[in-house]
This record gives structure tokens, C-alpha cells and sequence, in this order.
């Protein structure tokens, strides 16, 4: 599969503003995803200019959702046909070196591990990073569920 990228993220997320961390995706096939994400002063995860912690690590998480959200989608009529749920059930591996500021770009890549299809969820494991400027903000690997509503 390989969408197009200036396709509206929020058909692959359940997530509205204010919890949606992603922008837009740059590439995204059946095992990889990228995306950009600029952070503004009105974020909910941003603390005395800084996003912090939590906001890197659901930006990370929503750009590997994108890979399984992408399934639920129907790209004949244009819409995301399902109503999902999706949460973080494991953080494997997590490393966080830099919190970037308001107005920084975050570009975050994902890379699909493992994923097992059941009825009506999905248990997938994903490794990701996270850049702002060429610099390594976050590095990860987590598992991820995903269920049909």
C-alpha cells in the first residue's frame, strides 16, 4: 500500500484536535511510515516553551498507528469506514534525549516489526525515531493495539 501524502492524516488517526500530534505523513507503505509535525504554543504538551516528554511519546505513537490506521481506510470513497480505538500496551525501549521547542518541525519514522490480525484488532510492534533540526530527539520500540469500535 502506498497513500498519498498529502492525504488528510486524520482518516488513518482517531484523534481530533487537541490530542492529534501529527500533521501530516510523508510517506507511508505497508511497513513504513514518516511524518511531520510542527508544535505550536496552544499544544497541550507544551510547558514553559518545551515540548515535553508525553508529547513525544504520543506523536511517536500516532505515526505508528498510521501504518495499521491505514488498513480501516478505503481509498475508493475517501474515508475512514471503521471506528477505531488504539492505545500503547507496551513500551519496549524507550530513549529520549532532547525536548524541542514552540515552532520546531518534529519529522518522526516508523518501521513496522511484527503485527497479528485477529477478528477485529490488531497487536502490531513498531520501532520509531524522532528528528527536529537532524538532531535524534527519541528513539523506541513499542507495541501498540488496535480494535474496531
Amino acid at each position: 500500500m502506498s497513500l498519498k501524502p498529502n492525504a488528510d492524516v486524520r482518516k488513518y488517526l482517531p484523534h481530533r484536535k487537541s490530542m492529534l500530534m501529527v500533521d501530516k505523513h510523508l510517506k507511508l507503505t505497508d511497513t513504513i511510515v514518516e511524518t511531520k509535525f510542527l508544535i505550536t504554543t496552544s499544544n497541550i504538551f507544551v510547558e514553559n516553551n518545551t515540548f515535553i516528554e508525553s508529547g513525544l511519546i504520543e506523536n511517536i505513537a500516532q505515526t505508528c498507528s498510521i501504518i495499521v490506521g491505514s488498513s480501516y481506510f478505503n481509498e475508493e470513497d475517501g474515508e475512514n469506514n471503521s471506528d477505531v480505538i488504539g492505545f500503547i500496551s507496551a513500551i519496549k525501549t524507550i530513549d529520549i534525549y532532547k525536548l524541542p521547542s514552540v515552532n520546531s518541525t518534529l519529522y518522526s519514522s516508523a518501521k513496522l516489526i511484527s503485527r497479528f490480525d485477529g477478528d477485529d484488532f490488531t497487536i502490531c510492534t513498531m520501532t520509531g525515531k524522532t528528528h527536529c533540526n537532524d538532531e535524534l530527539l527519541l528513539k523506541c520500540q513499542l507495541n501498540l493495539f488496535i480494535k474496531r469500535n
